[in-house]
């Protein structure tokens, strides 16, 4: 049935390439969806249908569609510069931006380096832990030490330092060698024996740098939430003991803060749980609150010194995007920032967690639910075939395609990742929108469960 959308879908359909998507899919069973505006927590396509969008558009957006402060504070420097070169040049957004940074990082997190994505971040914390341990002549550092089930993008050497076997397994004969060491995953664990079993799985990475210390430059993970394996948690006591052993073996410690930053896990940062600091901290995603790309790895004097040398040495670290630093997503940032200030939201949202955790809770009784999780303002919900085996259903029945689909009809955006419903909402969500978004899912779950 033809509608104002139609015309939208069939010119894309010709020309666009969606990301992580069959493209077969949009063809039949999976209609694209063209978004006119955003408002809230709201999106709405031609045909005037509103869309709660309960996963913040792929776990970005922070403070709704359109807000009318940072809409303003891009404007603003819209009218004075929108792009300039940061080799030989800066510009007063990237200053603010960084102090601001800075000021709120872990103590000790003094130097901010720019990309354009997540990715992208991840490749100059990667690149910059090897490249300090040649400027100190111990060329012998050069693997990483990663987590079972971790994500930490999809460019090539993003894909090698992750776990999740989706993304990876194709591409494997173009990536690095690396050690990977069993995740703290507190999957089927009592929430009160998170804490021990995090410390017992520790006993892995212990063992792991025991052995490969001396050829590692860096260990990297998600702080707290593995976003991408399945929305898996675990304790903040794993990474107090990695940072530990991090500084005992001499190996950096890169924290992927992409996803769970920015108030995602409860805190602005997920290590501040641990009371620790990485050497690297890697942030994107919410860092504009979903306005626009941009993405900062900040680390420490002593790693910044390690490049700073007579031109001659060679010792610079030669990386850059052509947009790196990008004024009017520095503008975006900035205006983000001040409101977690303005608006207390931290406080806030532990208000907005724990109605949205009490009421996903209820979909624990489910028949073919395994587990309801929470950190923070994440929750996840785990569908099984069989509850008391913790038995899942084979990927290829897509079961989560039941529940987004179902979602859609009901005028709520929830994407599963694979038989893992779950909800990040921006933080402008309302107690009347967190009920729709469970009890909805609770109808998708139903159905997507029934046979």
């Amino acid at each position: 049935m033809s509608s104002a959308n139609t015309p939208w879908i069939e010119r894309d359909l010709k020309h666009v390439w969606h990301p992580c998507t069959q493209m077969k899919d949009h063809e039949g069973q999976i209609p694209l969806i063209p978004v006119r505006r955003g408002a809230g927590a709201w999106l709405e396509d031609y045909d005037g249908r509103r869309y709660l969008d309960a996963v913040s558009s792929w776990w970005v957006n922070l403070f709704g569609h359109a807000h009318p402060k940072i809409n303003a504070a891009v404007r603003e420097q819209l009218e004075r510069l929108e792009q300039v070169i940061l080799a030989g040049f800066t510009h007063e957004p990237v200053i603010a931006l960084s102090e601001e940074l800075t000021r709120r990082a872990p103590p000790g997190l003094t130097r901010c380096f720019y990309a354009d994505n997540g990715s992208s971040a991840i490749e100059v914390a990667v690149k910059m832990s090897f490249h300090y341990w040649r400027n100190l002549g111990r060329t012998g550092k050069r693997r990483f030490i990663t987590l079972a089930n971790s994500y930490h993008g999809e460019t090539l050497g993003a894909l090698a330092v992750g776990n999740v076997e989706l993304y990876k397994e194709i591409y494997q004969p173009l990536l690095m060698d690396v050690v990977t060491v069993p995740s703290p995953d507190c999957y089927g664990q009592p929430r009160a024996s998170w804490a021990a079993h995090s410390r017992a799985q520790f006993r892995f990475m212990e063992e792991a740098l025991e052995r490969h210390a001396h050829e590692s430059a860096a260990v990297i993970l998600e702080p707290l939430v593995q976003c991408a394996g399945g929305m898996r948690m675990y304790d903040p006591e794993y990474l107090r003991l990695l940072r530990e052993a991090c500084d005992r073996h001499q190996v950096h410690l890169i924290a992927d803060e992409i996803a769970v930053g920015f108030g995602r896990t409860g805190t602005l940062f997920a290590c501040e749980q641990a009371t620790i600091r990485p050497d690297f901290m890697c942030l994107s995603k919410g860092l504009t609150a979903g306005y626009l790309p941009l993405s900062t790895v900040i680390t420490t004097e002593e790693v910044y010194r390690a490049f700073y040398d007579e031109y001659e040495k060679l010792n610079a670290f030669l990386h850059s995007h052509s947009f790196t630093g990008n004024p009017l997503a520095c503008a975006a940032a900035r205006a983000c920032l001040a409101l977690f200030d303005e608006e207390d939201v931290l406080t806030a949202n532990r208000a907005r967690a724990a109605h949205l955790g009490a009421r996903a809770r209820e979909l624990a009784d489910l028949p073919h639910v395994a587990e309801v999780r929470q950190t923070g303002m994440i929750v996840a919900v785990e569908m099984v075939r069989d509850k008391a085996q913790r038995t899942p259903y084979p990927f290829a029945e897509r079961r989560g395609l039941t529940v987004y689909r179902h979602a859609l009809t009901r005028g709520v955006v929830l994407r599963p990742i694979g038989n893992v419903v779950y909800f990040m909402p921006p933080y402008v969500v309302t107690p009347e929108e967190i009920d729709l978004m469970v009890d909805v899912a609770r109808e998708g779950i139903e159905r997507a469960t029934c046979d």
